[in-house]
């Protein structure tokens, strides 16, 4: 492990902040370490939302809380969906990026299930990634993608 020192200025004044960088991670010493990521965004039909992740996505429903679906990702990082969270406005956009090594997988796996794709699988040089989108039922962007340079 190597630790890296730097100050911070917020104020006027400096603060010691402390990196430990371990395994390629950096994480700031100062603040609890964070455990758990979920992002909520609003749901119209949860009954097609839970069909749209858990049937066709085959993301795992880890939490039902009645107005709210919480979906795991990962381990660690869930995505939920709530009736009472008002809708992102037309002019404003979300992705959500499921990252896996096998784009071309998914794709095949989705399209057996008759969901239709907003693109196929390409390569996007300006990024260097590997990826295709599709839409869930509320409109959000979900896109499928691999990094030719992994993070």
């Amino acid at each position: 492990m190597r630790i890296h020192k730097s100050t911070y200025n917020n104020d006027g004044r400096s603060y010691p902040v402390i990196f430990s960088l371990q395994q390629g991670r950096c994480n700031q010493m100062n603040t609890p370490q964070v455990s758990q990521h979920i992002t909520f965004l609003h749901a119209q039909d949860l009954a097609a939302t839970q069909h749209f992740y858990v049937d066709l996505l085959g993301l795992e429903l880890a939490r039902d809380q009645g107005t709210c679906l919480i979906f795991r990702v990962t381990e660690s990082a869930f995505i939920g969906f709530c009736k009472h969270i008002p809708p992102i406005p037309s002019s404003r956009s979300v992705i959500l990026t499921l990252v896996s090594d096998d784009v071309d997988g998914w794709y095949q796996a989705l399209r057996d299930k008759g969901l239709s794709t907003l693109t196929q699988p390409e390569y996007n040089s300006k990024f260097h990634i590997y990826h295709f989108f599709l839409e869930d039922p509320d409109g959000y962007r979900i896109e499928i993608q691999r990094f030719e340079e992994p993070l």
